[in-house]
């Protein structure tokens, strides 16, 4: 796609964790201070990719009109062949 061309669109894509339900019980006898340190350990050894992966992931493309069309199609790409993700035809 040439810089100049035209008809270009901006795809942007989010991933991020969905939300579920919160627990608010409160049980006096759950050692919550103790679980919340637990947690913090836990991020402090963990690779700071893996968490964000888990958690938040935003993309931005920068697409010609028949990409647009093609993911508007199939935004997933599911049943297409990764080795002709662009589009164009190999023959």
């Amino acid at each position: 796609m040439a810089a100049n061309e035209a008809r270009r669109f901006i795809v942007k894509l989010e991933v991020f964790a969905a939300a579920g339900p919160i627990d608010l019980d409160v049980d006096a006898n759950k050692d919550t201070r103790g679980e919340l340190r637990a947690v913090i350990e836990q991020l402090r050894k963990a690779d700071p990719d893996d968490i964000e992966d888990q958690t938040y992931r935003a993309f931005r493309f920068d697409v010609c009109d028949a990409c647009r069309k093609q993911i508007l199609l199939n935004p997933l790409g599911h049943g297409e062949n990764p080795a002709n993700r662009s589009g164009r035809s190999n023959a």
